[in-house]
């Protein structure tokens, strides 16, 4: 079990532990627009549901998840919490779901896999959580077309490298992006992720860039500014 300030996160049934690209996202996602229904594609353990159940008013949160054994979890997790009653999980693939889609969302958050490379762990579990193959980033523009409101941002972390090509992908549905965070391990490694936020409106682009740690286990300000509402250690 992993704890936080609010909830707590079950994760013995899944590949998928709690890591740090969903406390991330679900710490740094924009709330301005003040949405009253939020999507998680590809939920998990719940982790970043859970997380904007606590940062938001959101009315309905609903989150997409197709493994079973994560699904269970999440369902189990979003119980658990104090906000059981603004949750509620899916139990589909994105496909599936966009065929009907029930409601546009004022926002849609996803952690989506991405290992692209041509390479198995023998485990299919982990594999399906892990494997671009299994959410692929042209659906994930599609859905954000098709399930976004007017008004609504759509906010996911990707690696450096996909940032592009994902910007494009988005924009082909009509979407930009006005925020962008650029996150490295510390001062002087590479740039490893994109944090990016999307809506309909062309702005100006906030662009920064959030470093983690100065040496192991030293973290930085801005990232316990960011994520002290939820670890307990911060």
């Amino acid at each position: 079990m992993f704890s936080f300030k609010q909830f707590n996160i079950q994760q013995d049934k899944t590949a998928m532990k709690v890591g740090t690209d969903g406390v991330l996202l679900g710490a740094w996602t924009p709330l301005d627009n003040n949405p009253y229904s939020i999507l998680d594609i590809g939920a998990g353990t719940g982790l970043i549901a859970l997380m904007l159940a606590q940062r938001s008013n959101a009315e309905q949160i609903d989150a997409l998840e197709i493994d079973d054994d994560a699904y269970e979890q999440a369902v189990d997790n979003f119980e658990n919490s104090p906000w059981g009653d603004r949750l509620f999980c899916y139990h589909a693939g994105l496909d599936e779901f966009m065929e009907e889609p029930e409601d546009e969302y004022d926002l849609i958050i996803s952690n989506p896999p991405f290992y692209t490379e041509d390479y198995t762990s023998g485990n299919e579990q982990r594999d399906t959580a892990r494997f671009a193959a299994s959410l692929p980033f042209e659906d994930l523009a599609e859905a954000a077309g098709l399930l976004l409101s007017e008004k609504g941002v759509f906010a996911i972390i990707l690696p450096y490298k996909e940032e592009t090509s994902f910007i494009a992908l988005m924009k082909d549905e009509g979407l930009l992006p006005f925020k962008i965070t650029r996150v490295k391990g510390t001062p002087t490694s590479d740039i490893k992720r994109s944090l990016m936020a999307f809506s309909y409106t062309e702005s100006d682009i906030e662009i920064n860039e959030l470093v983690i740690e100065t040496t192991r286990h030293e973290y930085t300000t801005e990232y316990v500014a960011l994520t002290k509402d939820f670890y307990l250690k911060m």
